[in-house]
């Protein structure tokens, strides 16, 4: 598995040979608008208006220094490693261990001076899933391999521990090392340049409270938090202390901006950058004998549940988007955990999924609602957090459950429509008309004419949702990844970048702070492989989009002799068995039947069996009516919607230059929706065609008169 930055050095020695062309993590989030009365209040808008960080040239340096000698690819063991086999290999080493919620503990055998340290501490942490361990006494971690190296050198020499700086084989190259000095200097310059909010002017500090909505939180909690304001930005400084020495390791600048419709958008960016440092907001303020924690999707809610309840608080580094097995161990003492990521559906279902990271049995969730809103807005509006928390709900749920146990579930989705939707395009509006959202758990099935561009569709498709937090996941068996990321790159910049390469380093760094991932697969590959490396990204990146580039090249075709149809089942089978269990969207490419080129697809047009349209969620055909003189006309057809049963198609225009899809200009934007049973086509009423194409639905409502069947209505549907 390989992130992009692991392709930049491939893409870099491939445009200077001629062979191909080619900040910190940002994340944007609304929240309700803000109201406040003073005039005064708006011109602190105005201030923020453009990127808060602008004005802080020292951030504007370092976002360009970043991405330098990018490590080469992703952790991933080539045999997936299991709890029974770690369990095995330290018991055979006489190695002493306990078992943990989601790791396992042993007596650390990393110190500087074994003396001083006790034998009986329980100080290593050995993740149960991936191996990867941490040692809380010297913060020496690594990966399983790592770990069996040192015990089978502790073995062979005879000794019982080794230095912290054993691990330290790959030296930092300068680069790095000034690159990493740089990151912290600036942290500690920012955070030494902020103050705190109690010596800001009363007035200052009253704006500064309302602009992020922490009125009611005293100066006293912020104070204990270490929360300051940079005035050069008009920012909240959250700090990320070290776990072992209380030193500062990194900072989260959090800034707002005024939206035209009265709203407040944040704007949150971190030095180091996440792929560098990672911490849990207010960790040192947890004791050592602590056993109930709250996990919270924003340090500012931390700071309200905390001053509210006095219960310890940790915000996740990622919000609701990530939670990274590298934190786990520090949540291992917690025998109760309550996550309180947000108010929305996004919230909850990301809680759930969290929850099954570090064990459902002692994980409780708050329910979104209006009863349950975020935690800061509930302290701003006066509501009992107290009270909030003592309804929260266990995350463990029985096999068998009455609608008793549902039926918040099913109000949650009744009052909150467009969330439960899911992710919007922000490319394709059109599809979200027909479609409604990207939605997690769902199995997608996608076709198209061999040449009519599927995987740049798709990849655009993707590359939209990505840009807006989800987690994504590339399984490109036909293309390799540098092509792939390439094209990924054009369609992100919206331009042909072989023109101009000088700007190359600048997308390529944004591109990067994308939670995008690519399998190292190429051709046919097991299922039991690829299913084990999904799996492995969902618990270590929590992707929630999996996208299958193509069925037929992941299957292969060798072995002639087994039926190719009952193998296609059997992989579509665990692909939708793999999306209903992890709650991720699997996107599928299967290539079409061989079909006349004057006929449109359909779906049984799908290669293999009827079961990938059974099984499908969602399906898709982009359609092609080829033209000899000039290139052919694209539209996506979607036949399948389980979500609410509304079907359509829209055309598409194809810019050659920047490799995306685009609907054609307002005036010739037909989408058309089948709508019931009768199979009756209408234009989208967004937006109405020239008078002269209006008539169009009354000429093909003249055949229904003598109409044949349903068949007739979906003819009239897929043709444009």
């Amino acid at each position: 598995m390989w992130r992009f930055s692991s392709l930049l050095k491939r893409v870099a020695r491939l445009r200077q040979a001629g062979l191909c062309s080619g900040g910190p993590l940002l994340h944007s989030y609304s929240f309700p608008p803000v109201r406040c009365g003073p005039a005064r209040f708006a011109s602190l808008w105005t201030a923020c208006a453009g990127p808060p960080w602008t004005q802080f040239p020292g951030l504007l340096q370092l976002c360009r220094t970043f991405k330098k000698n990018a490590k080469s690819s992703l952790d991933f063991p080539e045999t997936p490693i299991t709890v029974t086999d770690i369990k095995q290999y330290l018991r055979s080493r006489e190695i002493l261990f306990r078992d943990g919620y989601s790791c396992l503990h042993s007596p650390t055998f990393f110190r500087a001076d074994a003396a001083v340290c006790e034998r009986e501490a329980f100080t290593l942490f050995i993740d149960k899933t991936t191996g990867r361990f941490l040692c809380m006494e010297t913060l020496v971690e690594g990966s399983w391999e790592d770990l069996q190296d040192c015990v089978e050198v502790m073995h062979r020499e005879g000794c019982s521990s080794l230095s912290p700086d054993v691990l330290l084989g790959y030296p930092e190259s300068p680069e790095e090392q000034e690159e990493r000095e740089t990151q912290l200097g600036e942290a500690r310059r920012i955070y030494s340049t902020a103050l705190p909010l109690s010596e800001l002017l009363e007035e200052e500090a009253k704006l500064a409270k309302t602009m992020f909505a922490i009125g009611r939180v005293s100066n006293a909690t912020l104070k204990r938090f270490g929360v300051r304001f940079l005035r050069p930005t008009h920012s909240l400084v959250f700090p990320w202390f070290s776990p072992r020495d209380a030193t500062l390791r990194g900072v989260k600048l959090l800034s707002a901006c005024s939206e035209a419709s009265g709203g407040v958008t944040y704007h949150d960016i971190t030095i180091p950058r996440p792929a560098a440092y990672l911490n849990l907001f207010g960790l040192p303020l947890v004791g050592r004998k602590d056993a109930e924690v709250v996990l919270t999707g924003s340090e500012v809610d931390a700071l309200a549940v905390n001053q509210a309840t006095g219960l310890p608080c940790l915000a996740l580094p990622r919000g609701v988007s990530s939670l990274p097995p590298v934190l786990l161990p520090y949540l291992e003492q917690f025998k109760r955990i309550t996550l309180w990521l947000g108010g929305d559906m996004r919230a909850w279902e990301a809680s759930k999924h969290f929850s099954r990271k570090l064990g459902l049995r002692r994980c409780w969730l708050v329910r979104p609602g209006e009863q349950q809103p975020r935690p800061a807005d509930a302290l701003t509006t006066g509501r009992n957090l107290g009270h909030i928390l003592l309804s929260a709900i266990p995350a463990l749920h029985k096999s068998i459950v009455s609608f008793r146990q549902l039926r918040d579930d099913v109000y949650g989705e009744l009052a909150n429509v467009e969330q439960v939707s899911g992710v919007k395009w922000a490319r394709f509006p059109e599809l979200n008309k027909i479609l409604k959202g990207h939605r997690k758990g769902e199995l997608t099935v996608f076709t198209g004419p061999t040449g009519s561009g599927k995987t740049t569709f798709i990849s655009e498709c993707a590359l939209d949702l990505c840009m807006q937090g989800v987690s994504t996941l590339w399984g490109s068996f036909e293309i390799n990844n540098v092509r792939l990321a390439k094209i990924m790159l054009k369609q992100f910049a919206r331009q042909r970048l072989e023109d101009s390469l000088q700007e190359y380093d600048t997308w390529a760094d944004k591109f990067e702070d994308l939670p995008l991932y690519f399998m190292t697969f190429h051709g046919q590959q097991n299922i039991k492989t690829v299913l084990d490396t999904m799996n492995h990204a969902v618990y270590l990146y929590d992707i929630s989009h999996v996208v299958i580039d193509n069925l037929q090249f992941m299957m292969g075709q060798e072995n002639v002799s087994v039926d190719k149809f009952a193998v296609q089942d059997q992989i579509i089978g665990a692909f939708r068995t793999f999306a209903t269990n992890s709650s991720c969207h699997v996107t599928l490419i299967i290539h079409p039947r061989k079909e006349e080129d004057d006929k449109e697809l359909q779906t049984a047009s799908i290669f293999g069996s009827a079961k990938a349209s059974q099984e499908a969620d969602n399906v898709l055909i982009l359609q092609e009516k080829k033209l000899v003189s000039s290139p052919g006309r694209r539209s996506l057809q979607v036949v399948k919607n389980r979500f609410d049963g509304d079907v359509g198609i829209f055309p598409l225009e194809f810019d050659k230059a920047s490799l995306t899809f685009s609907a054609p200009p307002r005036g010739r934007n037909k989408l058309r929706k089948l709508k019931g049973d009768k199979g009756e086509s209408a234009e989208a009423p967004e937006a109405p065609g020239p008078t002269e194409k209006a008539e169009k639905p009354a000429k093909a409502a003249k055949p229904s008169k003598a109409n044949k069947g349903s068949a007739g209505g979906k003819s009239q549907t897929g043709s444009e």
